[in-house]
């Protein structure tokens, strides 16, 4: 690599993409776009190459290129790279989908409660991913568990959140929609339940998020420093029931497990989520009474009261702006309707 070749990658959080950013030296010979990029990356081929640049994964001074193209001192070169390494353990599994929209070039899916969305380790079957292979193969007999495309997911919300995931069902809406990811123009609005009483009806939080420095499977929220990802989380309180506030939270950022680390950085750690200390009880009385309607309450959403309730984003081909709603499942529409009962029964005292 030659001395002032500037080499930048930024990874994203729940996108599962990332973008290199490379700059050309003064001093660089006339050479194939395609050849250049190769050989800055590690274990990269030369036809993986040229298929993103085909498929616009790569831009120069913010513009597409052709493989052909001669890279010359002063270019910034801008690769996205979709981040897929669990798709080599994908497997056709027929898994109801709930299916929200569906053409030619994207999907949008309500993913239930309880599913991982890629495989990984310790989750190689039951996944939403699983699923969507098993679908895409119904509609293609020529995709096998040998030839599935690896593009499809460019985000992806956690095993125990709802909601709404779009997956694109070409390389060229895969590029199209990361990009929009990563410049933070996707409208992305989430329904939670936190524990305590909002102090404001209406907030941003900001603060770096980034891995636990002592829970490697946990993030943190790291106010100043170079600790995490820069990242930004708008909220507005939809009700109250005194010692929990239902919330709608607008991401302008994507970092994994933003609002649950947003929410616990306030003081406002989301409802019954375990692995962020929400499972127990925060907020309240030490009547045995409320222990016990607390403990109904878990068992009726056994599990983080979060769902991705819309999803707004640029059709990749029809350059049509898109905006789907999911309703909250039932678990949190039940949980929601008890604690609003127990509110007007507290108040009737």
């Amino acid at each position: 690599m030659n001395a002032d070749d500037e080499i930048i990658k930024e990874e994203a959080g729940e996108e599962l993409y990332e973008r290199k950013s490379f700059k050309v030296d003064a001093g660089q010979e006339p050479m194939r776009i395609d050849k250049w990029v190769q050989q800055r990356i590690e274990n990269a081929s030369r036809n993986k190459v040229q298929q993103a640049i085909e498929a616009g994964f790569l831009t120069v001074d913010g513009k597409q290129v052709k493989s052909n193209y001669k890279v010359k001192a002063g270019d910034s070169i801008v690769l996205m790279s979709l981040l897929n390494p669990e798709y080599t353990e994908v497997k056709l599994e027929n898994i109801p989908l709930n299916i929200v929209y569906e053409d030619d070039d994207v999907m949008v899916l309500n993913k239930p409660p309880n599913m991982v969305v890629h495989p990984g380790v310790g989750n190689y079957t039951g996944t939403l991913l699983n699923g969507i292979a098993y679908h895409l193969s119904n509609q293609n007999p020529n995709i096998t568990e040998d030839n599935l495309p690896r593009y499809g997911l460019v985000h992806r919300i956690d095993k125990n959140t709802t909601g709404l995931i779009v997956v694109a069902k070409t390389a060229e809406a895969a590029a199209h929609l990361a990009k929009q990811f990563f410049n933070h123009t996707v409208s992305r609005k989430y329904t939670a339940l936190v524990w305590g009483n909002m102090e404001d009806d209406e907030g941003t939080v900001i603060a770096h998020v980034g891995r636990h420095q002592r829970h490697r499977k946990m993030f943190d929220a790291y106010p100043e420093g170079e600790n995490g990802k820069h990242a930004i989380t708008h909220y507005t309180v939809i009700e109250r029931f005194n010692y929990v506030t239902l919330v709608e939270c607008r991401l302008e950022t994507g970092r994994t497990h933003q609002i649950r680390v947003h929410m616990k950085h306030i003081g406002h750690t989301l409802f019954n989520d375990a692995e962020y200390g929400g499972d127990k009880i925060l907020k309240g009385t030490v009547y045995s009474k409320y222990k016990q309607f607390v403990d109904n309450c878990f068992e009726v959403c056994p599990r983080v009261a979060l769902h991705a309730a819309t999803l707004g984003f640029v059709h990749p081909v029809t350059n049509e702006q898109l905006f789907f709603e999911a309703p909250l499942p039932d678990d949190m529409r039940l949980l929601i309707e008890k604690w609003r009962n127990y509110l007007e029964k507290k108040a009737d005292v």
